[in-house]
């Protein structure tokens, strides 16, 4: 399409756009990213990422003005068909869906992102190859349904609490990008709830990502509260997202948050 630029990095992305979401999204451009083929361009002032395999997800990801997100969006529904899952802040759905009618809102949930400073917190600290089938099991124990559990790819390292030798607390730094880290993964055993754990084990972990990235993220239930407040007394804000498909994908398929 006339003025869309391929951008080839996700420093290129950065200079495209001050937006974290697709700067996150641009880790599909590295070598040796879990979902191969990722790619993204730079349109009117707006950028799309397409990542695929991204925090298990197909993913396109766009921000910025909405005629060059929906140019965007149209030219990658031309090439990829009803399976894209584009990605958009709540903000634009209006006025892309009003650009491109064939779309509509399908589903949503919570961004929140941070660039700190955040101290870190005693008690916490990174686990060890051989402890994190411990950490699998709580996880699967606390969240049956979680989008990450240690080993799988895009799972970079995990933290733990631990009370009286026992691992009741865990957290992971998983789908980090360059210019963003992210947290994922954070559960904590139902008998140790309420001590102030998870709130010291995104502590600790944040920290970390914000001494190695410029800015830190994670992904929140939209009707999580409980969840949302407590990002937001670690410094984070939250931003609503949204999925858009094809009118008849979207009547024929379950909601879902992510």
């Amino acid at each position: 399409m006339r003025g869309m630029r391929a951008l080839h990095s996700p420093d290129a992305v950065a200079d495209a756009t001050p937006d974290l979401l697709p700067r996150w999204a641009a880790q599909a451009l590295l070598p040796g990213h879990p979902g191969p083929g990722g790619a993204a361009w730079e349109h009117g002032g707006a950028v799309g990422v397409l990542a695929p395999g991204l925090n298990r997800r197909e993913r396109l990801v766009l921000a910025g003005p909405a005629e060059g997100v929906a140019a965007i969006l149209r030219d990658q529904a031309r090439a990829h068909g009803p399976e894209l899952n584009p990605l958009v802040p709540d903000d634009l759905v209006d006025a892309v869906t009003a650009l491109v009618p064939d779309v509509v809102a399908w589903a949503g949930f919570g961004w929140m992102e941070s660039t700190g400073p955040l101290p870190s917190a005693p008690g916490v600290r990174w686990l060890r190859e051989d402890e994190l089938d411990t950490a699998e099991a709580l996880l699967r124990k606390v969240n049956p349904n979680a989008y990450v559990v240690p080993r799988e790819p895009g799972s970079r390292r995990w933290a733990g609490s631990h009370v009286d030798g026992e691992l009741v607390a865990v957290g992971a730094d998983a789908w980090s990008a360059p210019h963003v880290g992210f947290v994922a993964g954070v559960a904590t055993h139902p008998d140790f709830r309420r001590r102030g754990l998870s709130k010291a084990l995104c502590s600790f972990v944040v920290h970390a990502l914000l001494a190695e990235h410029p800015a830190c993220a994670l992904m929140v239930e939209g009707d999580n509260t409980a969840a949302i407040a407590a990002y937001r007394g670690l410094g984070f804000a939250l931003r609503g997202l949204t999925i858009l498909l094809p009118a008849e994908i979207a009547a024929a398929r379950p909601p879902r948050r992510r």
